[in-house]
């Protein structure tokens, strides 16, 4: 078995492992991934117009309700990922929160307009959400050889991408062929959620059975102990955890990128949805390479260059540059952000995880990041209310430029390396190296 604590997460792999196949697990995870982002972003394309213009809610009600949303996934993400590691529960988990979420279609569609009904509704698919994510990015860490994590992490993260991209066209696909009736893009929405969780029940294995190639020779290490929400003690860990928090509270929220660039091009709002789009396409693009790119190389260095071109999209939006530049070398820039940052965070954390807490560990990652860029949008929110959006991205790009640099001098550069036969040789590294637990 592959255990998340081998390997070297931030020096070069054997040559053995460079040409490895994607494990079929983690096709099985994307294939899920995709179907469900698909019944996801339809719902997410169109809960704008259906709250706003169908129910007339205001934009502060509206606010509201994608607020709380918002806050129940960074709540619940911890507990799922701490539950799932008990027992290696990661398919049970994970699988709970896929349910959640496709029943949360269904409340949309039983809602009847009511707001009480409603807010349940995106509450229960945010939840989910929260649920499944933390199992299901252990279950890649626990079926992928160490030093093709970054592969395997950008090939899941451009399957989901792909339904990402496939669920809005259909949603307004739907609203065209059918008079903007709403219900029918629930319904169908619900039926593509349902074959998401049958999907990962008849495809997706639970914990890998060790082999005897796979075995190692020496103990393996202890599996971790304590309460659920026990933290690793590696050092390099925790640093990745704070410097997961401080990027992510320096990274404006797309939304407002999007409603920049809007008003800086002065586009028509009919054109406001297709923009996340643009972007989708640079991830689904580049999401594999940057994956390859940084087992190759290194993970760490991907990940600072990421954010690096969020720095660049906030340098061009101050440009006096014409909108046939800005437009689309933001979209560009930050689809190329979330695919040097999104699956390699994960790919660098995993192999600095013990036994048993591969779950665990990824959730306290991604509630740090996820609680830290919900302060960002206020702050930012704040500064742009108070001064303006200029003032406000000013702020961001200067606060961004000094989390880049830290973030450099604090991310580990690797790992220890696991016990091998008297016979295998080590390879040489200049790097300096942490132990783990």
């Amino acid at each position: 078995m592959y255990l998340a604590t081998t390997g070297r997460p931030d020096a070069p792999p054997a040559p053995s492992g460079a040409r490895r196949r994607v494990p079929g697990t983690v096709l099985a995870l994307g294939t899920v991934s995709l179907v469900t982002d698909v019944s996801s972003e339809m719902v997410t394309a169109v809960l704008p117009l259906y709250l706003v213009l169908g129910l007339g809610l205001s934009p502060l009600q509206f606010g509201l309700l994608d607020g709380l949303s918002t806050g129940a996934t960074a709540l619940v993400r911890l507990l799922g990922g701490a539950t799932a590691d008990r027992g290696g529960r990661h398919k049970t988990v994970g699988g709970l929160g896929y349910a959640l979420s496709a029943l949360s279609r269904l409340g949309l569609l039983l809602a009847g307009g009511a707001t009480g009904w409603i807010a349940g509704a995106l509450a229960a698919d945010r939840l989910g959400k929260g649920v499944r994510t933390a199992p299901r990015d252990a279950l890649i860490t626990l079926h992928s050889p160490p030093e093709a994590l970054g592969r395997a992490f950008g090939v899941h993260r451009a399957m989901d991408t792909t339904g990402a991209l496939l669920g809005p066209l259909a949603a307004f696909a739907l609203l065209w062929a059918t008079a903007d009736a709403y219900d029918a893009v629930f319904a169908v929405s619900f039926c593509a959620g349902a074959f998401g969780v049958l999907l990962w029940l008849l495809l997706v294995p639970g914990r890998p059975r060790p082999t005897a190639a796979a075995r190692p020779v020496a103990p393996p290490p202890p599996r971790a102990r304590g309460g659920l929400l026990a933290v690793p003690r590696s050092p390099g860990y925790r640093r990745i955890v704070l410097c997961a928090g401080l990027l992510g509270a320096t990274t404006v929220g797309d939304s407002f990128l999007y409603l920049l660039l809007q008003r800086r091009l002065d586009l028509d709002a009919t054109w406001f949805p297709v923009l996340p789009l643009g972007a989708a396409a640079v991830f689904l693009l580049l999401a594999v390479p940057a994956g390859r790119l940084a087992d190759r190389l290194g993970r760490r260095g991907p990940l600072l260059y990421g954010h690096g071109a969020l720095l660049l999209a906030y340098g061009l939006l101050l440009t006096p540059l014409p909108g046939a530049v800005v437009l689309p070398g933001v979209l560009v820039l930050l689809g190329a952000f979330y695919a040097a940052t999104d699956g390699v965070l994960m790919a660098l954390t995993g192999p600095f995880l013990t036994e048993g807490r591969q779950a665990g560990g990824l959730a306290l990652v991604q509630t740090a990041q996820a609680l830290a860029r919900l302060g960002a949008a206020v702050a930012f929110g704040a500064v742009w209310t108070a001064s303006g959006p200029r003032a406000a991205l000013v702020t961001a790009l200067v606060a961004l430029a000094a989390a880049v640099c830290c973030s450099a001098r604090l991310l580990p550069r690797g790992a220890a390396s696991p016990a091998v036969p008297e016979s295998t040789e080590l390879p040489e590294s200049t790097e300096p190296s942490e132990r783990t637990d």
